[in-house]
């Protein structure tokens, strides 16, 4: 197993890290027959860093570690959990769970505690509670060692929390398509260079990736390296210094064994510098699969509805784009939830909150037909009505 430098910290990580939040299943519970073995074949053959989170598995998946990491395996690697930052309401939350945390992992200590899946209002919300003081307190007692957080949104949200505060690490989105998602290349660059250790979470944009459409297929099968889909995706990271380790939520053995194949061969610098072409082809050839032309450029924001319409277009082309409806249908929901019952996100930013007023499209450069969109795409994602590629 190859490692690799994490952040400042004097210490090195492997360069594959085991996400614990999609192990296998028996009756609706972690198979813990299997999930053991594949987690311990992860650490025998030098996978030293463990993520898990409070919400895992419904809250299984640290009761499952404490007990799969005894017999010496905790000795072996980093373990990192984090703060369910939605469901803190008062500084004695975290307290609370931290404490919860540690009894379910069995452990005195965790490596790596994160504040979990920020954005610009949790952060906010966290920091108005004092969670920095708070944090330097748990520090001091010894119940975690370093602090970090995970981060879902966009690049100045991202900017402001990295500079708030001296973090050890952060967790973020990237992949090769999520090049300018989220905090993206921009986001990785600006926090290695502060000193920040960046884990890399979805580098398979949640499987997305895994099992591409015919004509991105034809790119990958025209290199003269034949690499596999997954091969592709990971080698994209690995090739860059500033990623730490790279996460992956394996599901099976077979999964297992061939991403620890992969990250023993992985570097620095590992691709051939006419690849990245290659990879621009990709990006084109998955964006060319969209049924809704927009840009992302956002000159039809802010709407007076707080509809976020080049993420619903997002969302929707992704359907597409990867043959993941249901997954699109699952965020497209959890848009509603987080507003209205994680309280994580000021607006319902749904398509569904469209008024029809018009404002948006006398703005879009492309001349989307928006108005015609919205509801469309309410009755695809929020109905479960049939998919519709043109209005």
């Amino acid at each position: 197993m190859q490692d690799r430098p994490f952040g400042n910290l004097d210490f090195r990580v492997s360069a594959l890290g085991f996400g614990a939040m999609r192990f296998p299943q028996k009756d609706g519970q972690i198979d813990e027959g299997e999930a053991t073995r594949m987690l311990h074949y992860a650490i025998e053959h030098g996978v030293n860093y463990v993520d898990t989170a409070y919400t895992y598995h419904d809250g299984q998946s640290e009761v499952f570690l404490g007990q799969a990491l005894k017999g010496g395996y905790r000795e072996k690697v980093k373990v990192a959990t984090k703060l369910p930052s939605w469901l803190v309401q008062t500084p004695a939350d975290f307290d609370r769970y931290l404490n919860e945390q540690l009894q379910r992992l069995d452990l005195d200590s965790v490596d790596f505690y994160l504040l979990h899946s920020l954005n610009k209002k949790s952060w906010r919300k966290l920091y108005d509670l004092d969670v920095l003081e708070w944090a330097e307190q748990a520090i001091a007692s010894g119940r975690f060692r370093y602090l970090g957080f995970s981060f879902h949104d966009d690049y100045e949200s991202f900017q402001e929390i990295v500079d708030a505060y001296d973090w050890s690490m952060c967790q973020i989105q990237y992949n090769y398509m999520d090049v300018k998602n989220q905090a993206g290349m921009k986001g990785l660059k600006y926090a290695a260079a502060k000193g920040l250790a960046v884990v890399v979470m979805e580098p398979l944009l949640g499987g997305k990736l895994v099992a591409p459409p015919p004509s991105v297929q034809a790119i990958w099968d025209d290199s003269a390296e034949k690499r596999t889909a997954v091969d592709w995706a990971l080698a994209w990271l690995w090739n860059q210094p500033e990623v730490s380790t790279v996460l992956s939520g394996m599901s099976n053995m077979a999964q297992v064994e061939e991403n620890i194949a992969l990250a023993a061969s992985s570097r620095v610098g590992m691709l051939a510098p006419e690849e990245f072409t290659r990879y621009e082809r990709v990006r084109d050839a998955y964006r060319e699969l969209t049924a809704i032309n927009c840009t992302n450029c956002r000159y039809c924001m802010p709407c007076p509805q707080n509809v976020d319409i080049p993420a619903n277009f997002a969302n929707y082309n992704d359907s597409l784009i990867y043959d993941k409806l249901e997954a699109a249908r699952g965020q497209y929901d959890w848009w509603r939830y987080a507003h209205e019952v994680q309280k994580s996100s000021d607006h319902d930013i749904r398509a569904a909150r469209c008024i029809q007023c018009g404002e948006c499209e006398a703005k879009c450069p492309q001349q989307i037909p928006i108005r015609k969109w919205m509801p469309v795409i309410d009755g695809v994602l929020g109905e479960g009505k049939p998919f519709v590629k043109e209005v």
